[in-house]
């Protein structure tokens, strides 16, 4: 039933448009604007917690890629979860993901609002929101392939921007372009209190709000379902994928770290205005701006799509109504993209009337938005856990299987655990810890709902 029911779903992204959907649901505003954050607290070791996320995320890929190869079908992981760990942990991935992404959805809506008051001050926020998530629902709603082509346009925006920067760092300390010829050197890297400046502890709250720059990454397990050529595509993005990600990531930051003093950077705004800025380009935070505004544009575009996919897999499931199972004419799930987009649309009103009444509202949604993380991490725990279970019962089509998981089982037990250590040092976090009771709340909430749901069915039956 549920092959059947995958056919209906257009097959028509390519394997290059799924790289550029996963970049671009991995690099977002948080490197443009929110790198100063993370490496206030371990100095220019960031990159070294950069490179461990991203290794671990590396494994979570495999594992994820290994499967698809083998299944390849919408809502992948969700699917999987339910298949092989319990139904109860595919509705809370579906669930989480649809939460994770409606939160990220509202805060970009309202930060594009905010990025557009840059040219026009007094630009309503609300009716910048209306606009973004009206033309990107009807981009959704027009074909996967349009969103394909309109998240690549928005994907290839960021990673240029980020090589020329890249660039424009390493004429800086080589050269000494901008510094009257003197090059800068990389002695920022061990200067000002050491690379390790917050010690063991510092390092591992900084690599717990850098794991959270990683979300969005397994989008191209979602995308299997309506990919042209899914075996193919899936092994091409995953190869490349986290490579690029940490290029891009390690890049830019090793590019920061080096020219600025890091205990400085809390002070300069945007790092990437200020490196432009240095060899001339004095319109530089107009380019920034115009960047984080598609990059806004993009994690909004990747969280309607992303959540409408899992909508979708919940309806068949049964655990919603049958309207979010129906495909359009053009083979979109219409009713599922129509109900995320909406939810954004509320959430971005109600952030521009809350406080009219409620003057703690705005300070209480960067704590919702936060929220957002642990529901974040759910999938890749449940991929996992899932490919643990999927290669004891597949064995035999492993034999000739081109993408296996490398180190397995040792490498799914190592990534587990380090995820497992970095959720602890959320908690630990004061600045991290309301957002991880927020998100365990809203987990045994919906485990609650689960197992309400499930008694009405049986009396139902009975």
């Amino acid at each position: 039933m549920r092959e059947n029911q995958e056919k209906s779903l257009n097959k028509s992204l390519s394997s290059s448009q799924m790289q550029w959907i996963a970049l671009g649901g991995t690099i977002g505003v948080g490197l443009f604007m929110g790198s100063a954050s993370t490496i206030k607290w371990t100095g220019p070791s960031v990159m070294l917690a950069y490179a461990f996320a991203g290794f671990v995320l590396y494994l979570v890929m495999r594992a994820l890629g290994e499967m698809l190869y083998v299944q390849p079908i919408t809502g992948s992981f969700a699917d999987f979860a339910t298949e092989y760990v319990h139904p109860l942990a595919g509705y809370l991935t579906a669930w989480s993901n649809v939460f994770q992404f409606l939160l990220v959805g509202i805060s970009e809506v309202i930060a594009i609002g905010s990025y557009l008051q840059f040219w026009w001050p007094h630009f309503p926020t609300w009716i910048a929101g209306i606009i973004v998530v009206i033309t990107l629902c009807l981009a959704n709603l027009a074909s996967v392939k349009a969103y394909g082509s309109l998240e690549t346009w928005f994907s290839l925006i960021k990673v240029l921007t980020i090589i020329f920067m890249i660039i424009i760092g390493l004429l800086v300390i080589i050269f000494g372009f901008g510094n009257h010829g003197h090059p800068v050197g990389i002695s920022n890297l061990w200067k000002n209190g050491g690379f390790f400046t917050g010690g063991f502890t510092g390092f591992m709250f900084a690599l717990s709000i850098v794991v959270g720059s990683y979300q969005g990454v397994e989008i191209v397990g979602i995308t299997a379902g309506e990919a042209a050529n899914p075996q193919e595509s899936i092994v091409k993005s995953i190869k490349s994928i986290v490579l690029r990600i940490l290029i891009f990531y390690i890049g830019a930051i090793f590019v920061i770290v080096s020219i600025y003093p890091w205990n400085k950077l809390g002070s300069i705004g945007s790092p990437f205005v200020q490196t432009f800025a240095k060899v001339g380009i004095t319109f530089a935070a107009e380019i920034i701006n115009f960047v984080v505004l598609t990059a806004a544009l993009s994690g909004c575009n990747s969280g309607i799509f992303s959540a409408s996919r899992m909508l979708f897999t919940l309806g068949q499931h049964g655990n919603l109504p049958p309207a979010f199972t129906k495909i359009s004419k053009h083979k979109v799930p219409y009713w599922p993209v129509l109900v995320m987009g909406i939810g954004i649309l509320l959430g971005v009103l109600l952030n521009d009337i809350l406080p009219l009444f409620i003057h703690s509202a705005s300070s209480a949604f960067v704590v919702v938005y936060g929220a957002s993380v642990l529901p974040g991490m759910i999938p890749w725990f449940v991929i996992l856990l899932s490919h643990l279970s999927f290669r004891k019962r597949n064995a035999g089509k492993l034999e000739n299987h081109p993408f296996k998981m490398p180190g397995s089982p040792v490498s799914d037990y190592f990534a587990f655990i380090s995820l497992l250590v970095i959720l602890l040092f959320m908690f630990v976090n004061p600045d991290t810890r309301v957002s991880i009771i927020i998100g365990v709340v809203f987990e045994v909430f919906m485990s609650m709902v689960y197992y309400w749901q499930q008694h009405h069915k049986r009396v139902a039956m009975s």
